[in-house]
């Protein structure tokens, strides 16, 4: 496999920057497609593939979904075409064998509560993470955000499924609106060791 050339690594990591402000011209749903078929090839363990998204695009979703975030994120929901929310589902042992064919008992891999949860969290974290590149990949912009009341968001969106929600991302094409300076990273030396 080659490296990418460093005109891609900056869409994708050492250029690009987490945008609050956004162009509410609405993304067509072809892109939504085709972003969600990058993502899903993404590794998960397993590949239990155990995120679940919801795209909201509709003015009456996008509210729904601010009326549970902080004050700052609301504005940034309503504002950009598209804010996915990124959720994980507890029942992804279900969909194993399917996915995961040549281990016919991967799904008694997760009847442990704790396991199914750690897994469901980790994993759906994960997918998350390439959808933000996934959009970066396809020339949009992201802006994860956490804050929002976890439990109203699956009362409001989830009732009566076993999905939880994990974060929320809104995509779309960034503006410089309440765009911050690129804060510091830790070095290498920081965060990371050769053993």
């Amino acid at each position: 496999m080659a490296k990418i050339d460093d005109g891609a690594l900056a869409q994708l990591f050492t250029e690009a920057r987490t945008r609050n402000g956004w162009d509410p011209t609405p993304l067509p749903e072809e892109t939504l497609h085709a972003l969600y078929d990058l993502v899903k090839f993404g590794p998960t363990a397993a590949n239990a593939s155990p995120a679940r998204f919801y795209f909201l695009t509709s003015p009456e979703a996008k509210a729904r979904l601010a009326k549970l975030a902080s004050g700052s994120n609301a504005p940034k929901i309503l504002q950009a075409p598209v804010t996915v929310i990124v959720g994980y589902d507890l029942d992804f042992p279900e969909t194993l064998p399917k996915l995961f064919p040549h281990a016919p008992g991967a799904k008694d891999w997760f009847s442990d509560v704790t396991a199914r949860e750690w897994g469901a969290l980790r994993n759906s974290s994960l997918q998350g993470g390439y959808l933000i590149l996934g959009a970066r990949a396809l020339g949009l912009d992201a802006g994860p955000m956490s804050g929002f009341d976890n439990a109203g968001v699956d009362a409001e969106f989830f009732a009566g499924t076993n999905i939880k929600s994990n974060f929320i991302v809104s995509i779309g094409h960034g503006t410089d609106e309440g765009l911050f300076p690129r804060n510091p990273r830790l070095t290498f030396d920081e965060a990371a060791k050769i053993l």
